[in-house]
């Protein structure tokens, strides 16, 4: 939970920034009613192939979560026992942010982000499992870097297939999301790969981060947090989406308006005690598409839990359900 101390310490400066006032809108389903242990920030959800599921989040050394049934958690401890040599490069504490997880080519494939609140000068790294475990990782490396002298932050990656090629998403705020193409082989970013574009916001300081990218029927639809994370119950998170015909867009919302100039349908707000709803990812089980994200329970001092809804899917849109 360190990681959490540290933004939730800083989160007063960047709200400054945001002329915004959190408010709990309605008409949303609540989440899934869960039980042990909910608190979470950033989870990243996979159902195993050994049965179950697992949940990896900001948080410790990329915080673990276990469940038989996605309605009961406990808590497994960590990814990893210490943070890999090279993390410490991009925070004095080797924190990990943001987690992504995947099944690809055999093995578990588990992408995360290193860096120091309010700077770009950061890395995505990779390990991979044979399980999916906590315990099991073995650490690659770093994925794609990003500097002080780049437009782009190089965090909170998201993996998605598309066409037999890999891509990840990512971004944080720094002119917003990005995309760029990765080896199937290594995990990592081709060399001289082309970053692309994908979602912004017309003013700064560019309010969008933590992006997934889902394919459903012919369209790729991108997910993203906008506004402001990490101040408890003052959170005004809430998840947007667009959607594409190519996986490097461009997308637009439902009224046409490209994401690169601020569109994105509002798919979840903060509502009821559900506050600051973010740091989403989407993953598929059984048949069903699931949305999981944070949120600020304002029934219980604006602690982060762990929210679980099912996605439905209206007229080529997704709706929570």
């Amino acid at each position: 939970m360190r990681r959490l101390r540290v933004v939730v310490v800083a989160a007063a400066a960047l709200i400054a920034l945001l002329p915004v006032t959190a408010r709990a809108d309605t008409g949303y389903p609540d989440p899934l009613a869960i039980s042990g242990q909910q608190i979470i920030h950033d989870p990243a959800v996979i159902a195993l192939k050994s049965g179950g599921y697992a949940a990896y989040s900001t948080g410790g050394v990329i915080g673990a979560r276990l469940s038989k049934d996605l309605r009961h958690w406990t808590d497994a401890g960590n990814a990893f026992a210490e943070p890999p040599a090279w993390w410490f490069e991009y925070n004095d504490t080797g924190d990990p942010w943001a987690p992504d997880i995947s099944y690809r080519a055999g093995r578990y494939w588990l992408y995360y982000a290193v860096s120091s609140w309010g700077t770009n000068h950061s890395a995505i790294g990779v390990a991979t499992s044979p399980s999916g475990l906590p315990g099991t990782w073995t650490d690659q490396g770093k994925v794609f870097t990003s500097g002080t002298t780049d437009s782009w932050n190089a965090i909170d990656p998201a993996i998605v297939r598309a066409d037999g090629r890999l891509w990840m998403s990512f971004g944080s705020y720094w002119t917003g999301i990005r995309m760029v193409e990765l080896s199937p082989v290594t995990g990592k970013a081709l060399p001289g790969a082309a970053v692309h574009h994908l979602a912004t916001r017309p003013d700064a300081p560019y309010a969008v981060e933590g992006p997934s990218v889902v394919r459903h029927g012919r369209y790729y639809y991108l997910v993203a947090s906008y506004d402001a994370c990490c101040a408890g119950v003052n959170s005004t998170y809430k998840i947007r989406v667009g959607r594409s015909t190519a996986i490097t867009g461009p997308y637009t919302d439902s009224k046409g308006t490209p994401l690169l100039e601020g569109g994105g349908d509002l798919l979840l707000a903060g509502h009821g005690r559900y506050l600051g709803t973010g740091g989403e990812s989407v993953f598929r089980t059984r048949g069903q598409d699931w949305l999981a994200y944070h949120y600020y329970d304002a029934e219980d001092n604006g602690t982060p839990k762990l929210g679980l809804n099912r996605l439905g899917w209206v007229h080529d849109w997704p709706v929570v359900k």
